[in-house]
Order: structure tokens, then C-alpha cells, then sequence
């Protein structure tokens, strides 16, 4: 198996790199692809050292599949050159997202749309995918009519850049200098929240926030769930956080909808308020499962529920879940 990671000197590479690792992917030959300037660095997987090539030599090489976390720009520039070669594209930009000749894949939901023929497969938003993996056995179920969520999203999700920033003004403000630091954000973010991911569309929305409204009904297949987002991002490392809440169309039992989520594929429930235990992202950090808790009814409204969702951002929101979709199409004997 020859597999290439697109983007592999990025902070998502770095962890596509270490996932594949972890999960003991079948990488016969590791084929590391940045931009221009990378070009002859060094990345490190499983010990050894490898060159980043750039896009040519690693379209030459024929890997079976490229793993990309390169940004959408690329990704609609690049990702095309690599399946018009017979290469399987896993993309975690936005590019493809919403192309409906493009599936939309969260394992644990939908892998088994796959097909030999889906050349470029599109990783979903890290906040999107959290959410409906904890959501998807409850909508088989009880039926989701509509789902208002709220975000605490780390700076991870924004990149290097974002981390460099939130480190620089913790260590202004703790030893009163700092070396130069970047703005990834136009506000400090060190105690502070900013509620705005991406940028601000005609509707008022932000693109961050409609990505998890139209994903999440894609992902889904029922364009009937009523989804509206607000998506904040807040000074923390471990993962994304989410208060959610969900209208069914039918009446659920508490007890038997926990027991759902026990028994779902990628979930964990931690849920004992008695004990203050609770999902929280710095034990969700350098985790690949989705974790639950919180749980109660909304006492405002009937068959509506009221739940808490953690997940790191860049492992199930990103690496993790683009691994196990090449882990789904390798065990298909689809790659």
C-alpha cells in the first residue's frame, strides 16, 4: 500500500502522519507532499525519516491513496490531478464538501456508500463530524426535527498560527514581554471568545456555521432536519466542545437514549453529574472517540433533549476520521 499525505508539514498532516501510525495502517511506502517551499524537508513517521516531494513526483509514484490536508485552493487544483491518475483522494478541506457528485463520509454512518468509483471523498468540518456522530443513532430512532447548537472551538482548528498567537499573549501576560507573535485572529483570544469562525455571509451567518447546517443533512441523508449554528472560538488546545440542542419527532426514554449512545460506534458517554464527571477537551486531547454528556431534557419543550459533545478537533475531527475512511475502503478491498 502506498499512501501519500498532502499537506504532511501542516498541523492536520503532522496528525494524519501520527494516526496512520497509531492505527498501524498497511503503509508499504510513505509519500510526504507539501507546497514548493517544503520541498526537501524532513517529516518523521514511525521513527524513519522521509523528504516531502512535491506534487508531480507523488502523482508519478501511483500511491493507492492520498490522504490531503492541504486547503480548499489546493485541494480543487490538486485533488483532481491525483484521481484523474487512479489515486483515491481523502480531502479534509471544504473544497468538495457540498459537490453532490462528492460523498459526504463519517464512518460510522454512511462508509458503506462507498464505491471503487468515488475517486475524491470529502472528510467532513471537525465540528460537523463530532455532532452527528453523536447524534446519527438518535435520529434512527426518535427522528430529528431540528438541532440548535452552540460551539466552543479550539484554536487547533485554526492552525499553527492560531496556537502561536494564544501561546505568545499567555506569555505576555504571565512574564509581562513576549518574542513576536502572529495575529490569527483580529482580536487577542487569551481570555477572551471570539464568536465567529470564517468569514460572514450575506445571511449573517458565518461559513463555519452553515458548513454544519448543509453537512450535517448530507451527511445524514434527510434534508428535512432543521439545523442552526453559532460557532465560537474560545483560548483552549484539547478539542472542539458543543452544547447542543435536539427535537425529535418522537418521544424518547432518557434511559434507553443513553443507552443508545453507549452502545454507538465512536461514542462515550460521561455523564455523572452527581460526581461532576462530564466530557471536557482536555480529556478528549489526542483521542479518537466522540464524548457525551450532560444529558437532560429540555424542560421548556417536548421530545427535545439537551446533550454536551467533545471530540479533538484535529484526531476525529480531521486525521482520525479520515484514516478509518481509508481503513474502511482498504478492508473493502475498494483502494
Amino acid at each position: 500500500m502506498k499512501v501519500a499525505v498532502v499537506g504532511a508539514t501542516g498541523l492536520v498532516g503532522t496528525k494524519m502522519l501520527a494516526v496512520l501510525a497509531e492505527r498501524n495502517f498497511p503503509v508499504d511506502e510513505l509519500i510526504p507532499v507539501a507546497s514548493e517551499k517544503s520541498i526537501g524537508k524532513e517529516v518523521f513517521y514511525k521513527g524513519k525519516a522521509f523528504k516531502v516531494v512535491g506534487v508531480q513526483e507523488a502523482i508519478a509514484a501511483k500511491p493507492d491513496v492520498a490522504l490531503f490536508s492541504a486547503g480548499g485552493s489546493t485541494s480543487l487544483e490538486q485533488a483532481p490531478l491525483f484521481a484523474a491518475a487512479g489515486i483515491t483522494v481523502i480531502d479534509n478541506s471544504s473544497a468538495w464538501r457540498m459537490d453532490p457528485t462528492k460523498k459526504l463520509v463519517v464512518p460510522e454512518i454512511n462508509a458503506g456508500e462507498l464505491t471503487r468509483n468515488d475517486k475524491i471523498i470529502a472528510n467532513p468540518n471537525c465540528s460537523t463530524i463530532q455532532m452527528v456522530v453523536a447524534l446519527n443513532p438518535l435520529h434512527r430512532k426518535y427522528t430529528i426535527k431540528r438541532i440548535v447548537v452552540s460551539t466552543y472551538q479550539s484554536v487547533t482548528g485554526t492552525g499553527k498560527k492560531a496556537v502561536d498567537q494564544l501561546m505568545g499573549e499567555r506569555q505576555k501576560a504571565v512574564q509581562g514581554s513576549a518574542a513576536d507573535y502572529p495575529m490569527a485572529y483580529k482580536y487577542p483570544i487569551d481570555l477572551n471568545v471570539i464568536p465567529q469562525i470564517d468569514v460572514f455571509l450575506e445571511n449573517g451567518y458565518t461559513k463555519e456555521e452553515m458548513k454544519m447546517v448543509n453537512e450535517t443533512k448530507k451527511i445524514m441523508g434527510d434534508n428535512s432536519i432543521q439545523v442552526t449554528a453559532t460557532t465560537v472560538r474560545i483560548p483552549v488546545m484539547g478539542g472542539h466542545s458543543e452544547s447542543v440542542n435536539v427535537e425529535f419527532e418522537h418521544e424518547f426514554d432518557l434511559a434507553e437514549l443513553r443507552n443508545l449512545l453507549i452502545s454507538a460506534p465512536g461514542v462515550v458517554v460521561v455523564d455523572d453529574p452527581s460526581n461532576q464527571q462530564y466530557p471536557m477537551p482536555m480529556d478528549a486531547h489526542e483521542r479518537d472517540e466522540v464524548f457525551v454528556g450532560r444529558l437532560r431534557r429540555d424542560e421548556t419543550q417536548p421530545k427535545t433533549l439537551n446533550m454536551w459533545i467533545v471530540s479533538d478537533n484535529l484526531r476525529k475531527g480531521a486525521a482520525t476520521n479520515a484514516v478509518q475512511i481509508a481503513e474502511y475502503l482498504a478492508a473493502k478491498g475498494l483502494l
